[in-house]
């Protein structure tokens, strides 16, 4: 059974929230929202969010700041930046923060599908390898110590 993708919206405007979790439902994700920073951080620690999208000005943080917040409790967490302030310094900071992604608000819904769906194949995929690369190791281990499976 495959998972379905957890996406966490965090916006501090309410129509935007609602339009990004409708769309985003109907393309098959799972989706949760936060109007604030510590909200977002509290679902994230009790939920794995395979992605995040995070508004640049929210009313307890800015953006920037939450992309730390949320490294420290989901490092492997896809995270991008939504922002209707569009500025040089905004991206470089939001880039420098660990961000993986930048749309400028209002936001053309097929760009950020595509992105989201490119960002959560790489992320599958490190997981797969990862996966791979861990079957390997207690491979080569269990050969190591002398351990054969037994027949049955």
């Amino acid at each position: 059974m495959k998972k379905v993708p957890r996406i966490l919206v965090i916006d501090d405007d309410e129509g935007i929230r609602k339009v990004l979790s409708s769309v985003l439902s109907d393309r098959g994700y799972n989706v949760d929202t936060a109007q604030y920073g510590e909200e977002a951080i509290q679902k994230a620690k009790s939920v794995f969010y395979n992605l995040a999208l995070i508004d640049v000005r929210l009313p307890d943080m800015e953006g920037t700041e939450l992309l730390l917040r949320l490294e420290e409790t989901t490092p492997k967490m896809v995270k991008i930046i939504l922002t209707g302030y569009p500025a040089l310094e905004n991206a470089i900071a939001a880039v420098n923060r660990g961000a993986d992604g930048y749309l400028i608000k209002p936001i053309n819904m097929t760009t950020l599908v595509e992105k989201i769906e490119e960002h959560l194949k790489k992320q599958n995929e490190y997981v797969k390898y990862g996966e791979e690369k861990v079957a390997q190791f207690i491979e080569a281990r269990a050969r190591q110590v002398g351990y054969t499976p037994r027949q049955y």
